[in-house]
């Protein structure tokens, strides 16, 4: 097992055939330069030395002979592989802490990633103009495109090609040019040494039981205040590190996998997608596409529903009427005047700061001047008397600390300190409060535009059922922390949209008392009211509101009959009735076709229908015979 690490028995074929051998009782003897090296591990030290003891096997090394039977000499080979570990720590640490003080330097050479090379001990750009335009591409176009998906399928649209460098091999430290892939680009985008900065301890090792029982050592990805050295303006760099974070502050925004966040936006016809949260479960609502290919979105959260919690979705409205309520309030907030006055705002906090900040910047001179006083009297102290020296040196430690801690307060109050505005920056920022509302409405402006510009100004929209099944409240997030609430009418649905209301009926009852259905359908027209659809009254609608709301029609004469009347006076039948009214024998009127008949009947006429029908050969077949 020469060039193995005894830590592990991992890979040590010869030190697993000795501990069988030995296990069997095969072996007389074990012979080492130093016994304390067969095994680093504590557990497999002492496990060779039982199976030792067990079987009588000696063990011999450089300081003499041992028997793991006997209690002393189990003991002293016990407090070697004691040692050894000791040793092996010791080691490891002093290699440790020199590699820690190299990198802390920034002297550590560590594996560049591609368009950065070493030039002697320095780091520089890559001499290759082919391989720097590619990386910058990859930026340039993360910039335009927000998405590392999107920057690979411009790079497959134009055919661009991607270096990578072979470590081991053949091509051992060549480029390799290929294709693009989205892990890379990814990885590019997460590198900080593409800024200039030099970052040793972005990643950390760590041990973990493997699915067979074995210590397997693996490399985790640290957080970016967990780095243990961070150089800026190390080398030069392909972008800033403050393009750096918001790099990353984008790429963690277009994750879909957490609900708390927009997500990353994608085409389509939905404004407010991913900004919508759920105010009954807290889930993002999704967005589905319906009708006639996808032309009428929806926004619904069907999450309880998808999981088997509820029988149906939470929340499903039509998209239109939120994304109009919000790109209307949107053009209302962002105007010159408000901008102005945010400005206004903004100045006189920053001069806010500035007395603060000038006033903690005293209170740490005044620190350093305690601590520059206390080191002077420290230094001027006998150093024979320990008493006064130790009272003198805890003075000056309290004062070092002091400072120590208003530096940090300083430090902190500057990061949360909102930056300063240049006058020329103020220009701009009106001027684009001048140009928002043109910009917005322009043709030209797509809607995955619109959708960027919404999320620099809105954090995210929970939306809330109201008392009405129809309203809606938008609570409003914006990115600055302020809230709102605007009440958003659904639109009816089809059937309550085509329904007449109450008041409309009541006059059609009305008029229905003294007008026909042609008559009524003039008189609305006349008057510019039109059906639910949008069109035109006519004679036939109006009889069909009739005949769904159970409206009679007008009132007949007073002494007048109806055909079913007559028909019941004479006991003929109806096509008898038509036949008088047909062939004039009684007088019939009609408001207009398909009206019902009003019957005139007197004395004279009563009696020639009695005789009629006494004397009909078709109703009384009898009496002919």
């Amino acid at each position: 097992d020469l060039g193995q690490s005894g830590q592990l028995t991992t890979k040590r074929d010869d030190f697993k055939t000795l501990v069988s051998d030995v296990a069997m009782g095969q072996v007389g003897a074990i012979f080492s330069l130093e016994s304390s090296r067969l095994a680093r591990s504590n557990k497999d030290w002492h496990r060779l030395l039982e199976l030792c003891a067990i079987t009588k096997t000696l063990v011999f090394d450089g300081d003499g002979c041992y028997d793991p039977s006997d209690f002393n000499d189990s003991l002293v080979l016990g407090m070697k592989g004691t040692f050894a570990q000791a040793e092996l720590h010791i080691i490891r640490a002093r290699l440790h802490g020199g590699k820690l003080n190299k990198a802390q330097k920034g002297e550590l050479r560590l594996s560049l990633p591609v368009g950065l090379v070493f030039d002697g001990e320095n780091i520089v750009l890559d001499p290759d103009q082919e391989v720097q335009g590619a990386v910058r591409a990859v930026f340039e176009l993360f910039e335009q495109e927000s998405s590392a998906y999107g920057v690979v399928q411009r790079f497959q649209e134009r055919g661009l090609r991607f270096p990578r460098r072979q470590y081991g091999g053949a091509w051992d430290g060549k480029l390799i040019w290929g294709r693009l892939t989205h892990s890379r680009v990814l990885g590019i985008l997460a590198n900080p040494s593409y800024t200039g900065t030099y970052v040793f301890g972005r990643h950390q090792s760590c041990k973990q039981i493997g699915p067979t029982g074995e210590i397997q050592t693996q490399s985790r990805l640290m957080p970016q205040d967990e780095w243990r050295v961070v150089i800026h303006d190390h080398h030069p760099g392909y972008i800033t590190w403050d393009q750096f974070l918001a790099n990353r502050q984008r790429l963690a925004a277009n994750r879909t996998n957490l609900e708390v966040l927009a997500g990353p936006v994608r085409e389509g016809l939905c404004l407010l997608q991913g900004l919508l949260l759920c105010g009954a479960c807290g889930r993002r609502l999704g967005v589905h596409y319906t009708g006639n290919g996808g032309l009428y979105p929806i926004y619904q959260c069907i999450w309880k529903h998808r999981e088997g919690l509820a029988p149906h979705a939470c929340l499903s409205t039509p998209s239109k009427p939120l994304d109009d309520a919000i790109a209307q309030r949107l053009l209302t907030a962002v105007t010159p005047l408000s901008i102005k006055l945010a400005l206004e705002a903004l100045t006189s906090l920053e001069e806010r700061d500035k007395i603060i900040s000038a006033q903690r910047l005293r209170r740490i001179e005044r620190a350093r001047y305690d601590v520059d006083l206390a080191e002077r009297r420290y230094e001027e102290a006998d150093p024979s008397n320990r008493l006064v020296a130790s009272t003198l040196e805890k003075r000056w430690d309290d004062a070092m600390q002091r400072l120590r801690e208003l530096e940090a307060e300083l430090a902190d109050f500057e990061r949360h300190t909102v930056p300063s505005i240049t006058a020329e920056q103020k220009q701009q920022i009106l001027q684009l409060g001048r140009d928002f509302p043109r910009l917005w409405k322009a043709p030209t402006t797509a809607a995955s535009d619109r959708k960027r510009m919404l999320r620099l100004l809105i954090s995210d929209i929970t939306v809330v059922k109201g008392p009405d099944p129809k309203l809606l409240r938008l609570q409003i997030r914006w990115q600055g922390g302020a809230t709102e609430t605007i009440e958003v009418r659904q639109p009816p649905n089809r059937a309550d949209a085509v329904r007449y209301p109450e008041a409309f009926v009541a006059k059609i009852r009305t008029l229905a008392e003294r007008h026909a259905d042609k008559e009524i359908a003039v008189r609305l027209n006349a008057e510019g009211l039109t059906s639910s659809t949008g069109k035109s009254f006519t004679a036939s609608m109006i009889s069909w509101i009739r005949f769904k709301h159970r409206i009679p029609g007008p009132s007949r004469l007073p002494g007048t009959l109806t055909v079913s009347e007559l028909r019941a006076r004479y006991g003929v039948s109806m096509h008898v009735v038509y036949y008088w009214i047909a062939r004039g024998i009684v007088a019939a009127t009609q408001r207009e076709t398909n009206t019902p008949y009003a019957i005139t009947i007197n004395d004279n006429v009563d009696r020639r229908l009695r005789k009629w029908v006494a004397n009909s050969g078709h109703l009384h077949p009898s009496s002919q015979t």
